[in-house]
């Protein structure tokens, strides 16, 4: 089977920024999309340009400043936001508007008050109309996840006739499980006439945790696009984790999935991302949490230092970690103070080693984690000479 490219369309500087408390100036969402740009994703999502002044204005220098990945911004199926998108994105290389509208019958009863026809010819009417103004249409069918593949099939199969070159489904409430989502994404590959014709992307939420195995099981059933986030951060629950997609797709190379991502940039991004948004990473975060590649368990500590492979399935300096970390606790054993101590200096023979564990187990017990100055002062207190003085 030949490599199947997957574009990364990263949406951390519209959806991620939607998270209370994460707003970011226009120097910043330049700094952050720069860095996006080195990173290697294919579309950012600059903005929603209508949504105020200062988030066209970013739009506006994002496009100006980012030379390689498409720049995209978002809109309703509202005449003015398509308009407003549009000039914001007047100095970008490769525009792209998204525009669409909620296709579900939750969204279409009671949150626009209307009707499939009626949605079906707004959908129609937006895409024509961002059309009219740069080549790249994306659409988006909101709630995508929770809407009937009939009708989801019918109104896509007619935005393509206008013009869309990209086709959005999201689960925006992360209702969907991975079947459930892949046999969307399936369906709608056999039975949306000239869909071969355009990209189908995923944009899963994670409201009950499966936004990364849904995107994957949207990859695997015929979409070739994801929209995800640096650091999985978005609205409620957040969106798609970036990191989590690419190292996937890395660790699982019969997939036959590819991407451009240097994923040496994942973890100094992930930290300015989390830095400029004052948005903590939580420590158990798979890829770029504190926690990815430490170990504290004796037995796992053991195994790690005789052969890294037997606990960690990624190369810390993959994602740009400099090493794993042997962080030493009460459940740590005497490998793992071994390894600690050469470190610091101290080349301890089995009965020291002996000796430097009684104690270390007596200071262990009282603190969540032994640092190396603990360390050196247990080693110290039970008369071992360091290998710096002893030579």
């Amino acid at each position: 089977m030949a490599d199947k490219r997957i574009y990364i369309f990263d949406t951390t500087l519209r959806d991620g920024e939607q998270v209370p408390g994460c707003k970011l100036i226009t120097s910043q969402k330049v700094e952050i999309a720069q860095r996006l740009e080195a990173l290697g994703v294919d579309v950012i999502e600059a903005g929603f340009p209508i949504s105020s002044p200062g988030d066209f204005q970013s739009v506006v220098d994002i496009a100006k400043a980012i030379k390689i990945p498409t720049v995209c911004g978002l809109t309703r199926a509202v005449k003015k936001d398509i308009e407003v998108a549009a000039d914001a994105l007047t100095y970008a290389k490769n525009p792209r508007i998204h525009t669409g509208i909620g296709t579900s019958e939750s969204h279409i009863k009671y949150k626009l008050r209307s009707t499939q026809e009626e949605i079906l010819e707004r959908a129609v009417w937006a895409v024509k109309y961002a059309k009219s103004f740069v080549e790249d249409v994306e659409f988006y069918a909101e709630d995508a996840g929770r809407t009937d593949n009939i009708f989801l099939a019918k109104i896509l199969e007619a935005v393509l006739k206008a013009g869309a070159t990209v086709l959005n489904i999201p689960d925006t409430t992360g209702y969907c499980l991975p079947d459930e989502y892949g046999a969307k994404i399936k369906f709608l590959q056999e039975n949306v006439k000239g869909i071969d014709k355009a990209i189908i992307s995923t944009h899963c939420h994670n409201d009950l945790g499966l936004a990364t195995a849904n995107s994957i099981a949207g990859i695997q059933n015929g979409a070739r696009q994801i929209e995800c986030t640096i650091n999985g951060i978005g609205e409620r629950a957040g969106n798609t984790s970036l990191e989590e997609v690419v190292m996937i797709m890395r660790q699982h190379p019969y997939l036959n999935f590819t991407n451009n991502i240097n994923t040496r940039q994942l973890n100094p991004i992930s930290q300015l991302v989390s830095e400029r948004m004052g948005m903590p990473v939580q420590p158990n975060k798979a890829i770029v949490g504190a926690n990815a590649f430490a170990h504290s368990s004796g037995i796992h500590q053991d195994g790690v230092i005789k052969k890294r492979e037997t606990y960690e399935i990624i190369d810390p300096l993959e994602v740009g970690v400099d090493q794993s970390k042997i962080v030493l606790t009460a459940r740590s054993g005497r490998a793992a103070i071994a390894y600690r101590a050469k470190n610091i200096g101290f080349e301890l023979s089995k009965l020291q080693l002996d000796k430097v564990y009684k104690s270390f187990l007596q200071v262990a017990d009282g603190k969540k984690e032994v640092s190396d100055e603990d360390l050196t002062e247990i080693i110290e207190k039970v008369n071992v000479v360091s290998t710096e003085y002893s030579k």
